[in-house]
């Protein structure tokens, strides 16, 4: 098949190298407004360059990826189910939800499928955690604790456009627990401090986050996220049931130090990077999509589960400003 790639920045080039390495992909169709990033996709890939999104709709491709900033998303969205033409678009649907049911209304009934990219559905860890829920072993949950933690936080361009913590980085967070679980999240309470880098509070935004979830059967999900980790890039999940615990992310390369005596866990090296956390699920996420066009599966995560985790991250920005609980039910429109 051909795939078309609109953006070639950090992860739009990192899906054009794990594309490039898929049997089931003959060709890649590229298109970005730096010259140099194109080239360079020419070079490495082999793959065809075009001056715009229009053009690269029109080059015969199969499918293609929106890995452009978030505010092109829509746009290019819509533009590419217009032309019939099976959609990857990185998260988020678009910056706000009115923008993002407006992609919805003009996505369904359309015929084409729309996958929206949360790559944390396709590790292998978390996979096993949602088998596990799903299948009553840990019995009824009552708590569920996910944890990101960054290295390092993004630089200030795009801290400023970013939307804030919960929606760049906790959505993240609220997508995993709703598709693991298998529940809505009916109310939220968020807090958050600066305690690093200036510039995110000039932005108007939080360096470190907490939010408690309710989902509608009354389990407690714990989140817990920051852009200051040292250590390393920290992701993880903690599922305690009734008759089972479980956790996602315990393994050589935690990037946690333990101070017990005669603990020589974790003996890894600690990841550093998203992109070195993810690789496979990466790889098995862009593995799905290439079914999607194939047409041997529908869309693991559509545009609606998109919008739920964005309405979570919506409900804690508004929590976390007016320090208060808030009901989905507040911010859905």
């Amino acid at each position: 098949m051909r795939i078309g790639i609109m953006g070639l920045g950090r992860i739009g080039s990192f899906h054009a190298e794990t594309l490039a390495g898929l049997d089931g992909v003959d060709s890649l169709v590229v298109t970005d407004p730096v010259a140099a990033a194109v080239a360079t996709a020419t070079e490495r890939f082999g793959a065809t360059a075009t001056d715009s999104p229009e053009a690269l709709l029109a080059a015969g491709v199969d499918g293609v990826v929106i890995a452009a900033a978030t505010d092109a998303h829509p746009s290019l969205i819509l533009a590419a189910v217009r032309a019939g033409i099976l959609v990857f678009c990185e998260k988020p649907v678009a910056r706000g939800v009115e923008e993002s049911l407006e992609v919805l209304r003009a996505v369904e009934g359309s015929g084409v499928e729309v996958h929206i990219g949360y790559n944390r559905r396709f590790d292998a860890g978390f996979a096993a955690a949602r088998r596990a829920v799903l299948s009553g072993e840990l019995g009824d949950l009552h708590t569920v604790r996910s944890t990101t933690l960054d290295p390092a936080p993004p630089p200030p361009a795009y801290v400023a456009v970013s939307g804030g913590i919960f929606r760049d980085c906790g959505v993240h967070d609220f997508d995993i627990v709703r598709w693991v679980t298998g529940r809505e999240v009916v109310e939220v309470y968020a807090t958050g401090g600066n305690r690093g880098a200036e510039y995110i509070r000039e932005a108007g935004d939080v360096d470190t986050a907490s939010a408690l979830l309710t989902l509608d059967d009354g389990t407690i999900a714990v989140i817990s996220d920051s852009r200051h980790n040292a250590r390393g890039h920290d992701v993880r999940l903690e599922l305690h049931g009734m008759k089972d615990s479980i956790a996602v992310g315990l393994e050589d390369r935690l990037p946690l130090r333990s101070v017990e005596p005669g603990t020589a866990f974790p003996a890894g090296t600690p990841h550093t990077f998203f992109m070195d956390r993810f690789a496979d699920a990466y790889r098995a996420e862009l593995t799905a999509f290439t079914e999607v066009v194939a047409g041997t599966r529908t869309s693991p995560c559509t545009v609606a589960d998109a919008i739920e985790a964005s309405l979570t991250a919506e409900a804690c920005t508004l929590s976390l400003r007016e320090h208060r609980p808030v009901r989905l039910d507040e911010v859905r429109k």
